[in-house]
């Protein structure tokens, strides 16, 4: 070998070392961190809170829509009402499934976390967005239509029929979704989900609240779709006692192993997001 090449293969080596230093010493500055979840969980819940708000402008709105259409026919005018929902509902659930899950309703969400397809964390943040979007939708859907932004409800809806309906709806609701999503058969919930709530309107003396978000917004509508405050509260405790059934007989009618259950539960007809959809 001649003092060129030997020259030439020491000097490889030498930039072979400090190549490897280098890549030491970044390695060292820069550890590996832990995923970071907070940013995907803010996404997902502002799908809840759009979608609910969505939700709420249809139920609102199309009421309002409705009353003034129809006046004097209040059957045609649910009629009316009940449409423009469950088309709205498909739509909702088919294009915020692959976000969020499309709950759009505090009972999906406390049921599912009941039944181990959403974390606490997540439970917490859905519930809330849920809430604030349901409370937005009223408000546009008022403004919308030339009435004041708030305008509280003056409608009395009380009694042992509304409550007993109420509690009915919840349970049916979340039967349909629950047991859909736990035989793997998510791609039927959004047009069941929304076959369900349509003719729950007129099933049910109540028309089918059936979300405590939706109806906490309906209180600041005084229009065809509104609830007085002072009615709330029996359909908030009706809706939790439906829940609650419904969380058992799903248990019991679809048993499953939790290792063999998918991660989280999509209602969306196209899987690719996380967690459970609505009404």
């Amino acid at each position: 070998m001649g003092l060129t090449d030997s020259s030439t293969l020491v000097h490889t080596f030498q930039n072979v070392f400090l190549l490897h230093q280098g890549s030491s010493s970044l390695t060292r500055q820069s550890p590996a961190r832990a995923p970071d979840h907070s940013d995907d969980l803010t996404r997902r819940a502002f799908a809840e809170a759009l979608g609910t708000a969505l939700l709420v402008l249809a139920v609102v709105g199309s009421g309002i829509a409705a009353s003034q259409l129809s006046a004097g026919d209040t059957g045609l005018a649910l009629l009316e009402n009940a449409v423009a929902t469950a088309g709205a509902l498909v739509a909702l659930i088919y294009t915020l499934g692959p976000v969020s899950g499309a709950h759009m309703n505090p009972v999906v969400t406390i049921a599912d976390r009941a039944l181990g397809g959403i974390s606490m964390r997540a439970a917490c943040g859905y519930v809330a967005a849920q809430f604030v979007g349901g409370s937005v939708g009223a408000v546009v859907a008022n403004v919308i239509f030339s009435r004041p932004a708030v305008t509280l409800s003056t409608t009395v809806r009380t009694g042992g029929a509304l409550w007993t309906s109420e509690v009915v709806a919840t349970f049916g609701l979340l039967l349909v979704i629950f047991g859909l999503v736990r035989s793997r058969r998510k791609a039927a919930v959004p047009l069941s989900v929304a076959a369900y709530i349509g003719g729950a309107y007129f099933f049910t003396s109540s028309t089918s609240f059936a979300n405590p978000a939706v109806t906490i917004a309906r209180t600041l509508s005084d229009t065809f779709s509104g609830i007085s405050p002072g009615s709330a509260p029996s359909f908030l405790a009706a809706q939790l006692l439906g829940a609650a059934l419904a969380v058992v007989t799903v248990r019991y009618l679809y048993p499953t192993d939790r290792g063999a259950r998918e991660p989280e539960s999509d209602f969306s007809a196209t899987q690719s997001s996380p967690e459970p959809a609505m009404a």
